[in-house]
C-alpha cells in the first residue's frame, strides 16, 4: 500500500479557475471522477464553490443543488474510494455526509460556519484544514501582495492552534489533515518557501495535503524563465507547463513528507510520485517483472 494518497478534483461549479463548468452537469461529473479513479485517485474531492482569487460566496441551496446528486451518484459507482466534500458551509457538509462523503475538506480552518466542527465531530469523518490569508474574493489584494514576516513561521502557527481547536470540539487528532493553502493568499515567494521549507509543517504530526495543481504561480514561474509568456499569470491553466510544475512541486513535497496531494491530472502525477516515492525508499511494486 501507498505511504500517500492522490485526491482528485472534481469541480461542478462554472467558474473554477482550471476547469469550471466542464463538469456541472451530474453525468459529466461522475464519468470523471470514475476517470480519476481509473487512473489512481485515492479519494474525489467534490467542490460546488470556486475558491479562486475574486470568486463570490455560493448560496447554502445553489451548491447542495451542485454537489449532492454527484456524491450519491458516485458513492455507489468507486466502492471503497474515500469520497470529500471541499465546502465551508456546514449545512453543505452535512448533506455530503449524509449522501456518502466521509471527508470534509474546509478551506476555512473551521473559522467560516460555527457550525461546521460539531458536523465533523459527529459524523466522525476526517477533516482538512487548510491556511487562508482572508477569503477568496479578497485574499490576493493589497498593495503589494498578501504580507507576512515569515509565512512558514505564521502558517505553522495557525494550523497549529487549529487543529488543537478541531481536537477540543471532539474531532480526533488522527481524522485531522493539514494544508498550508498554496495561493491562498500569497505570493510567488511565499508559495515555493512553504514548499521548501514543508518540513517545518510536516512536525506538525498530521498529514500534509499538498494543492499546487495548475496554479498560477507556476504558470509564472515559467514565464519568468522563459520570458516567452505575455499574460500577468505567465500561461493559463490549460498549458502543458502547468502540469509540468504541478508535477515537480508535488514530487518535491513528496521528498519533504507530504501525504496527499490534491490534483487535477491524477495520471501524470501518478506515475511521477511512483517513481520519486521508488527512488526515495528503493522500494517498488509491479504486476509481472521487466527487464
Amino acid at each position: 500500500m501507498r505511504a500517500y494518497r492522490l485526491m482528485g478534483i472534481v469541480n461542478v461549479t462554472p467558474d473554477s479557475f482550471s476547469d469550471g463548468g466542464l463538469f456541472l452537469e451530474v453525468d459529466a461529473a461522475v464519468s470523471h471522477g470514475l476517470e480519476l479513479v481509473a487512473q489512481g485517485a485515492d479519494i474525489l474531492d467534490i467542490g460546488g464553490e470556486s475558491t479562486r482569487p475574486g470568486a463570490e460566496p455560493v448560496p447554502v441551496e445553489e451548491e447542495l443543488r451542485r454537489v449532492v446528486p454527484a456524491i450519491e451518484a458516485l458513492a455507489v459507482g468507486v466502492g471503497d474510494i474515500q469520497i470529500s466534500i471541499d465546502t465551508s458551509k456546514a449545512a453543505v457538509a452535512e448533506a455530503a455526509l449524509a449522501a456518502g462523503a466521509s471527508f470534509v475538506n474546509d478551506v476555512t480552518a473551521l473559522r467560516g460556519d460555527p457550525e461546521m466542527a460539531a458536523v465533523v465531530a459527529g459524523s466522525g469523518a476526517d477533516c482538512c484544514l487548510m491556511h487562508m490569508l482572508g477569503q477568496p474574493r479578497t485574499m490576493q489584494r493589497g498593495v503589494g501582495g498578501p504580507q507576512y514576516k515569515d509565512v512558514v513561521d505564521e502558517v505553522k502557527a495557525f494550523l497549529g492552534e487549529r487543529m488543537a481547536f478541531a481536537v477540543q470540539a471532539g474531532i480526533a487528532e488522527e481524522r485531522i489533515l493539514l494544508d498550508p493553502g498554496i495561493g491562498f493568499g500569497k505570493t510567488v515567494e511565499h508559495n515555493l518557501e512553504l514548499l521548501r521549507r514543508l518540513g517545518e509543517l510536516v512536525a506538525l504530526g498530521r498529514p500534509v495535503v499538498i494543492g499546487t495543481s495548475r496554479k498560477s504561480f507556476l504558470g509564472r514561474v515559467d514565464g519568468e524563465i522563459t520570458r516567452s509568456r505575455a499574460c500577468s499569470a505567465g500561461v493559463p491553466a490549460a498549458d502543458p507547463t502547468r502540469l509540468s510544475g504541478t508535477i515537480a512541486t508535488n514530487v518535491l513535497a513528496l521528498e519533504r513528507g507530504a501525504s496527499v496531494f490534491r490534483v487535477h491530472d491524477v495520471g501524470p502525477v501518478a506515475a511521477a510520485l511512483a517513481s520519486a516515492a521508488a527512488t526515495l525508499t528503493g522500494k517498488w511494486t509491479a504486476n509481472e517483472a521487466t527487464t
